[in-house]
């Protein structure tokens, strides 16, 4: 069965369907937007009977159940339903409509974005002069229908009045479909004048008629078609070339129920602003979220039904599932999943992942909120949050949350789930994660997921600020403004000819207040690390117990043992994230697929010289 005609249809009947609201657009179609030059164009297009392209309409039924709104500047009453909703066209049918329907001046912009407010009009000679392009002869003018220059002071153009157009011969475009009655009080102006009357007959001819018999190739899509396709026809369609997402596709739907989600979404959002690792969430991540739990719902009810007869559903996150997703299931599921958001936020900050800047994947949060919802209280049991932050770190240093993972959110919720409260076997995530030895030698910034990972890890270590002998952690991180530094300062790094490659890594960074960082400067370990005793009045030891806090081998820093220092505190950087994974690094894996290379640009982090 075909889910789309073809076919073509009356521009002028296109345009009273707009009127009558007949046809109208689905919410989550974006505002009118096009600019005067482009609305001459298209007038002009359409005069010289060139095409302007195909419009995309969708038959209006219960699986296309949108909330909807009439066209820019048509006034109908709200009760009235539409039989079709623009997918594909909303600029150019909206441009066309003002400009010839309406009767009202045209809300515009100029070429440099400036609102403005224009008539459009036909210079009736340049229209008819063969040696003249037709797009000459359409023009705007402001809302007063008078043109002037010099300051204002001097008048070139006034159709401020009708006579005054018939004088000009300026043709108003919003007269094209009162053509007949603009005619009669043009020859009545010119008392039957024949010259007038004949030059009046080939306008009609030439212009007026080229409207009259105006075409447009109209697909419209059945409304048998599911969401899903609808969404994907805009998407491919539009030629505004805007995404439609999930999200706002969900929101015209749901609003046709009653249902705000927008709103909703709004107050979320403001509930999320206390947990600075969510600042990135967006409200598709919600969606995904809702999904997850409610497919991996409907699977274990359909488990526990017991009835072989039904098929069990699939646990999915996928756009499809998303886009089947009910307002009544949305509703019952989505405060255990803000829930789940924000208490995954809170674990986080246990263990050192502050900011959404310093989150390795925004992504991961989606089947780790999933994942809490379920658990409920256990999530409470110190056991139980070390299993799951196995999970994260293992998702972390396996970088395996960095592309579509659809799959791989239904396979955590229901593997992590099950390991963690009947103890099954471990979830696949874990299996997959593996960290190549050689992936250290090229984390350099924050654009890496295991780079924020160990930037974490580094801080948990019980870590302290050099200078100030401040503990690193939530409070202290804001304050002092905590930031990842070089240990080896870049300037001597360079000065003693290390390659970039080897000194701007996390193996030679650490977290650091930016008053240490500034008191450290260019200097080398051996100097700054005296400086620091005198300043911070304390012992060579208890530098050096502060430097183990970072995992700093004191004795290599102290005597500037560059390349010695890199392979140790490299191994012990590879011991920290064994222990978070629960699983050996194998040394001599070397050749895994990587995330990032390095790339020879300036790194994040300044030293102050």
């Amino acid at each position: 069965m075909e889910t789309f005609d073809t076919t073509k249809k009356p521009l002028a009947d296109l345009l009273c369907d707009i009127k009558t609201g007949k046809i109208q657009l689905p919410d989550f179609q974006r505002g009118w937007v096009w600019d005067d030059n482009r609305i001459k164009g298209l007038i002009a297009s359409v005069i010289k009977s060139f095409p302007i392209s195909v419009v995309t309409l969708l038959e209006t039924g219960e699986n296309t159940s949108f909330k909807t709104k009439p066209v820019e500047g048509v006034n109908i009453s709200k009760d009235i339903k539409p039989e079709y909703l623009i997918l594909d066209g909303q600029q150019r049918l909206t441009s066309l409509y003002q400009t010839i329907v309406s009767n009202s001046v045209v809300n515009t912009k100029n070429s440099k974005g400036y609102e403005i407010k224009r008539w459009y009009y036909i210079d009736m000679q340049k229209a008819l002069n063969p040696d003249l392009d037709l797009e000459e002869a359409i023009f705007s003018i402001n809302e007063n229908k008078i043109a002037t220059q010099n300051i204002g002071h001097d008048i070139i153009c006034d159709l401020s009045t009708q006579e005054k157009e018939f004088e000009n011969m300026m043709f108003p475009v919003c007269m094209i479909d009162e053509f007949s009655e603009w005619r009669w009080h043009f020859e009545e102006y010119w008392n039957y004048d024949t010259e007038k009357l004949r030059f009046l007959s080939q306008f009609e001819r030439y212009v007026i008629n080229n409207y009259s018999h105006y075409s447009v190739p109209v697909i419209v899509m059945k409304k048998e078609n599911s969401k899903e396709a609808v969404c994907q026809v805009f998407e491919k369609v539009n030629t505004g070339g805007v995404s439609l997402t999930v999200f706002e596709l969900l929101t015209a739907t749901y609003a046709a129920s009653g249902f705000d989600l927008k709103k909703d979404w709004d107050n979320i959002h403001a509930s999320f602003n206390n947990h600075k690792v969510l600042k990135n969430t967006c409200n598709t991540d919600l969606i995904q979220a809702v999904t997850l739990l409610s497919t991996y719902k409907k699977k274990m009810a359909a488990m526990q039904a017991s009835n072989e007869t039904e098929k069990i559903p699939a646990v999915s996150a996928k756009r499809k599932s998303m886009l089947e997703l009910k307002v009544d299931e949305y509703e019952d599921t989505r405060q255990e999943i803000v829930d789940g958001f924000i208490k995954a936020a809170e674990l986080l900050t246990c263990n050192h992942i502050f900011t959404a800047r310093d989150l390795p994947y925004t992504s991961q949060l989606i089947p780790m909120s999933a994942i809490i919802a379920v658990l409920g209280k256990e999530i409470d049991n110190i056991g139980n949050k070390n299993k799951l932050m196995r999970w994260f770190w293992c998702g972390v240093f396996g970088e395996l949350y960095g592309s579509a993972n659809e799959t791989r959110y239904a396979l955590d919720i229901q593997q992590v789930v099950g390991w963690i409260l009947n103890d099954e076997k471990e979830p696949q995530t874990i299996y997959d994660a593996v960290f190549s030895p050689s992936r250290l030698q090229t984390l350099r910034t924050r654009n890496s997921a295991a780079y924020k990972g160990i930037y974490a890890l580094l801080m948990g270590e019980n870590t302290t600020d050099w200078l100030t002998g401040s503990k690193i952690e939530m409070e202290t991180y804001f304050q002092k403004s905590i930031d990842i530094h070089h240990i080896f300062p870049r300037l001597w790094c360079e000065n003693n000819k290390i390659p970039k490659s080897d000194y701007d890594t996390i193996i030679n960074k650490t977290p650091l207040s930016k008053g240490t960082n500034i008191f450290v400067g260019g200097e080398a370990p051996s100097k700054y690390l005296i400086r620091l005793e005198k300043k911070a009045k304390i012992s060579a030891e208890d530098i050096d117990n502060l430097l183990r806090t970072h995992v700093i081998n004191p004795e290599l820093v102290r005597y500037d043992r560059f390349n010695d220092f890199i392979d140790d505190r490299k191994e012990a950087i590879f011991k920290l994230i064994e222990n978070a994974m629960g699983k050996p690094i194998v040394r001599d894996v070397q050749n895994l697929n990587e995330e990032g290379v390095f790339v020879d640009n300036d790194s994040e982090d300044e030293e102050q010289e």
